[in-house]
């Protein structure tokens, strides 16, 4: 069995009769001699339906009014049902009217004719529905009510004192708000049909119009076939025309004033139109007073597409004064284009602006030539300014302002602001200078070449123009980056490395500027600050993918800079070791390792890795792109070579120390504040050692720098990329030994002269002969003397480097010994008692520096020993007598000569 048709959808949902109508539904049929039925609203509309698919049927809607179902029969179905509905209305049509379909007038015009006292049937529309609503069931109010409730108002729409709402409570007392909305909807739908004039009117009813001429054409036939003998038709024809007269007088003034109406209408709507051009001067100074320039590009791009070639004597003149406000415009978006500094994002925008204004030149170009020429004058002002301000002149520590003291420190020695004395000084005018300009380049330059790289690239030209660029300027802005960069390098040279400007001539040297001599000379302290500033606006200027040759100047000046500061701080570190020897204090600090050494060692081993570090941290240490520091053989000549020099300067300072004349003792500032009391000079002087203790502390302090403090700085140099540091150790050691050699050879000579001078004197006291001496109970003591001599030197040794007691006393004993072989080779003729005497005293020096023996003590000995007669048995018993009395008599100071047994 088929389903029953069902209608679930309709569009328009509402309108006059004939209304074309979508019918959308379920079963409408399975084609068109299926349908046998449509009613819309209880009216039969089969005749204009057009069945198009089961689902979709077109039809136009009948004379229905109000709301109602639309309801479909089919053969297969039956009669159907809806779930939705479509609303009728009528539209009235007034005389001056344009309507497609035949008006009944009998009912309003001819009435209102017949009627006495109404001349215009104008007056009588009382079945007039503007909002096209049913007013069924309307009470209507009598005319007094109305006037107590509007008084001096009327309902009459043809009135002037016409009010809505009497309209309404008159026509529509009991609808309902959606109907009233819907009547405004049809109001507004009817006025915009009007107002689209007769050929929106002849579009809309095309259907119609062409049924009436078939009609006509049919019945125009009709009487021709007729009407044999064409008196009908003419009378027909005649009739027309009197009655097309008749109605041009009945509605001339109407139709005049409505034709004025339109005339001034067309006018208003003219105006209307292009009311923005009349707007336009007054808009283009809002709009760049609130700094919308793209609105006032557009607007004036519209004005000149549209009136720029007019005829229109009034848009002229306005276009005109249009043309004046945009030239204004231009010239002040140029000015601010030309002004600097300005943002690279600005720069971008006023060019598009200036270019879309259609400005006469190339804006881009005039701004990278006038950024190119500030650039210039911002680093030739920087320079110039910095050369002719002079470095402020020192002030004393103490005159501290506001009670506070600035430090500048570098490690842990004060450098910088303060020196030796304590005097302040201000950052050199070539720092603060290099600071400046380095922040000049970084910040204006990048702008300045990603302004070029964009016009190059054709970005910031009409296309048109853009064809050129690359051909015609791109070799000139390149030459004007390079002109930039060349000249900021040479500017920084000639402040930091003017001996790399010596080729240059005469006039080149004073345009890149002389510094005065108070001036040239710069702290090495300060130059690895200045060094960050080159490296990091080479590194910013490098990262913009910059020609080749203007990268290679700013990696060469770079490069140069990072070996000037690295050659000028090892210098200063060299000349800060050499003057090590006024900070010597003298006071030794013993270590079980290490053994008694000064502050010296230290204070050198200090300087050096701050140098090392600090030069690593700012030179040595590459960045991307930059060139490898040692890469190039003359600096790794040079910089072996004061590396080297850097670590053999610590040997003249010791030696210095070690052979100078008494000198003051190096005290801390605190101490010479505090210090008035008169005897505080003497005390200094006895702080400091005699020579022989001064030979021995800096031999100590020699050899812990040999032996500890050179392998960890050259092995602190190699950890930091320092090359040949084979060649900086070899170098080294060989230094420290010649001054180890020469420390160690004065000492023992200012050692054993004593000894050995007095030895003879000694032996010989109280006119002694070896011929006739008496009969030996004990050693001599000359003899005692001088053991007591090596104690002392063993003791001295001792407390200030134990390590050196053998290789020291060694010596001490050779020199001894030699010298008592000697004195006994010497003796002419011995006695029996002279021989026994002298033979103790050998074998009880020999017993006593056993541990101390050489090759040349024992050749000494042997050689005295033979000078010596034999000794009887007897006396042999007597000798061992002896020698047991003077190691019990000398235990105690016998006890450092078997006691020690360390080794050089």
């Amino acid at each position: 069995m088929v389903p029953q048709p069902l209608v679930t959808g309709v569009s328009p949902k509402e309108g006059p009769p004939g209304t074309r109508i979508t019918i959308r539904g379920e079963n409408l049929g399975r084609d068109l001699k299926d349908l046998i039925g449509l009613k819309i609203c209880g009216v039969d509309c089969l005749l204009s339906a057009e069945w198009k698919s089961s689902s979709k049927i077109i039809a136009r809607t009948g004379s229905g009014k109000g709301k109602g179902d639309i309801i479909v029969s089919t053969k297969s179905g039956g009669t159907g049902s809806c779930t939705v509905g479509f609303r009728g209305f009528f539209v009235q049509i007034g005389p001056l009217q344009e309507s497609a379909v035949w008006i009944d007038e009998t009912q309003t015009v001819l009435n209102q004719l017949g009627r006495r006292g109404n001349t215009s049937p104008l007056a009588a529309k009382d079945d007039d529905d503007p909002l096209g609503i049913s007013d069924e069931g309307n009470k209507q109010k009598s005319e007094e009510e109305m006037l107590e409730l509007f008084p001096e108002c009327s309902g009459n729409m043809s009135l002037e004192n016409f009010s809505p709402a009497w309209y309404l409570l008159e026509n529509h007392q009991t609808a309902s708000f959606d109907d009233l909305k819907h009547g405004l909807t049809n109001m507004r739908r009817s006025a915009r049909t009007r107002s689209e004039g007769p050929i929106a009117f002849v579009k809309t009813n095309i259907g119609a119009i062409l049924d009436c001429l078939d009609s006509l054409d049919t019945m125009y036939e009709k009487f021709s076939e007729d009407d044999i003998q064409r008196e009908c038709i003419s009378s027909y024809a005649v009739s027309l025309m009197q009655a097309k007269s008749c109605a041009d007088g009945l509605f001339q003034d109407v139709l005049g004033r409505k034709d004025k109406a339109d005339a001034t209408r067309n006018a208003l709507n003219v105006l209307q139109r292009f009311k923005f051009l009349f707007y336009l001067p007054l808009n283009i100074e809002r709009n760049i007073q609130k700094g919308d320039y793209n609105l006032v590009i557009n607007d004036y791009v519209r004005a000149r597409s549209l009136f720029a070639d007019t005829q229109v004597k009034v848009f002229q003149k306005v276009y005109k004064e249009v043309e004046s406000r945009v030239h204004a415009f231009r010239e002040m978006l140029h000015d601010k284009l030309m002004k600097l500094p300005n943002t690279l994002e600005d720069q971008k925008k006023l060019i598009k602006y200036l270019n879309h204004l259609e400005c006469k030149g190339d804006p881009a170009w005039e701004c990278i030539q006038n950024q190119q020429q500030w650039l210039y004058s911002l680093l030739t002002e920087c320079k110039t300014h910095h050369i002719n301000e002079p470095d402020e002149p020192v002030i004393n520590q103490r005159n501290s302002i506001n009670g506070a003291q600035i430090h500048y420190t570098r490690g842990s020695r004060t450098s910088g602001y303060f020196g030796e004395a304590g005097w302040k000084f201000r950052t050199p005018q070539k720092v603060l200078f290099v600071e400046e300009l380095t922040e000049i380049m970084t910040n204006n330059f990048p702008d300045f070449w990603k302004l070029g790289h964009a016009y190059m690239s054709g970005n910031l030209t009409m296309k048109e123009e853009g064809k050129n660029v690359k051909s015609d300027q791109t070799n000139i802005f390149k030459q004007m980056v390079s002109s930039t960069i060349k000249y900021f390098s040479n500017i920084v040279r000639a402040a930091f490395l003017p001996k790399s400007l010596e080729n240059l001539a005469e006039d080149k040297l004073k345009e890149l500027g002389i510094w005065p001599d108070s001036q040239q000379e710069i702290s090495g302290a300060w130059l690895p600050h200045c060094v960050r500033y080159v490296r990091s606006c080479a590194s910013s200027l490098c990262g913009l993918d910059l020609p080749s040759d203007s990268q290679e100047l700013i990696h060469e000046l770079a490069f140069d800079m990072r070996t000037n500061c690295m050659f000028t701080m090892l210098k200063q570190a060299i000349n800060d070791v050499r003057s090590l020897h006024t900070k010597e204090t003298w006071v030794v600090e013993l270590d079980d390792e290490f053994g008694g050494t000064t502050q010296l060692p230290a204070l050198f081993e200090n300087i050096v890795n701050e140098a090392i570090q600090h030069l690593h941290e700012v030179v040595v240490q590459n960045r991307t792109g930059e060139r490898e520091i040692f890469g190039h053989r003359t600096v790794q000549k040079e910089a072996t070579s004061l590396c080297t020099k850097l670590l053999e300067a610590f040997a003249p300072c010791l030696e210095q120390l070690a052979f100078s004349k008494t000198e003051q003792v190096a005290t801390s500032p605190v101490q010479l504040r505090y210090s008035q009391d008169k005897n505080t000079n003497r005390d200094q002087e006895d702080l400091i050692p005699t020579k022989d203790k001064k030979l021995i502390i800096m031999l100590s302090n020699c050899n812990h720098t040999k032996q500890h403090i050179i392998p960890r700085l050259v092995e602190n140099l190699n950890k930091y990329g320092y090359v040949e540091t084979n060649k900086v150790m070899q170098a080294s050691q060989d230094t420290y030994n010649k001054l180890d050699e020469k420390l160690f050879e004065a000492y023992i000579e200012e050692k054993s002269d004593p000894i050995v001078g007095t030895m003879e004197p000694n032996m010989y006291r109280g006119h002694f002969d070896w011929r006739h001496c008496r009969q030996p109970n004990d050693v001599r003591n000359y003899l005692k003397e001088v053991i007591m001599a090596m104690i002392e030197v063993h003791a001295e040794v001792h407390s200030i480097s134990p390590a050196f007691i053998c290789r020291v006393m060694v010596k001490i004993v050779d020199a001894v010994v030699e010298e008592l072989s000697r004195l006994i080779q010497c003796v002419p003729e011995f006695g029996t008692n002279g021989i026994l005497q002298a033979r103790l005293e050998i074998l009880c020096l020999q017993h006593t520096i056993e541990i101390y023996k050489s090759e040349n003590t024992i050749t000494s000995f042997k050689e005295a020993l033979e000078h010596l007669p034999d000794a009887a048995q007897s006396d042999k018993r007597k000798m061992e007598e002896l020698m047991n009395k003077f190691r019990t008599q000398m235990k105690f100071q016998l006890m450092c000569f078997t006691s020690d047994t360390s080794t050089a």
